[in-house]
């Protein structure tokens, strides 16, 4: 039996646009286990475009991506019924994921005590930790996470930067699109702005 391939993302040359306009061009990526990048940009530069066209769901304008490995996509529309109490609203996405025991993680996640709430009634910062939920079950080696902090008090961020960290040393590859500082040792950058026509 052949071990599995050891994930990686790259891109080379790509441009997305919006419209008309090209919003970057020339921007090649190169990421493997381990590896966690921080894109960087002001509104409207491109960085959910980014973070769409790797996961496959935008077609870039230019270039190509490659990648070897499942992607777990964390944007600002959570896959999760706002009618549904969180604990039904998980174990759906547990049960895709062939997990059977949604309570390890819904604890990780300070979710236990919620799992009664209807999804419509939590916070903004709640709504973004059960949409973590879905990474840390579906065992997806490489997370494209486009502003994973925002809506989060303090700590919350504690806690989902030390999520990134440990898939990180654990063999995964993390791209984090985010206006706030990322606080991970050894994290690479990338500067949309740099890419800008």
């Amino acid at each position: 039996m052949q071990a599995p391939s050891a994930p990686f993302l790259r891109a080379h040359d790509l441009a997305c646009r919006r419209g008309d306009r090209i919003l970057f061009r020339s921007l090649s990526l190169d990421l493997a286990v381990g590896d966690a990048l921080h894109i960087t940009g002001a509104n409207g530069m491109g960085k959910t475009t980014l973070i769409r066209s790797l996961a496959g769901l935008l077609s870039p304008y230019a270039g190509h991506i490659e990648k070897e490995g499942a992607f777990g996509l964390l944007d600002d529309r959570p896959s999760i019924d706002p009618d549904l109490p969180l604990g039904k609203a998980i174990r759906f996405w547990a049960r895709v994921d062939g997990c059977n025991d949604i309570l390890p993680a819904a604890q990780k996640l300070g979710l236990d005590d919620l799992l009664d709430v209807p999804v419509q009634y939590l916070s903004t910062g709640q709504k973004k930790r059960a949409a973590l939920f879905t990474l840390l079950n579906n065992d997806a080696p490489i997370w494209l996470l486009d502003e994973p902090l925002s809506g989060l008090d303090k700590p919350a961020i504690v806690l989902v930067t030390s999520l990134i960290e440990n898939h990180r040393n654990n063999g995964g590859i993390a791209v984090i699109a985010s206006h706030q500082t990322v606080a991970i040792e050894g994290l690479k950058t990338l500067a949309i702005e740099d890419y800008a026509l």
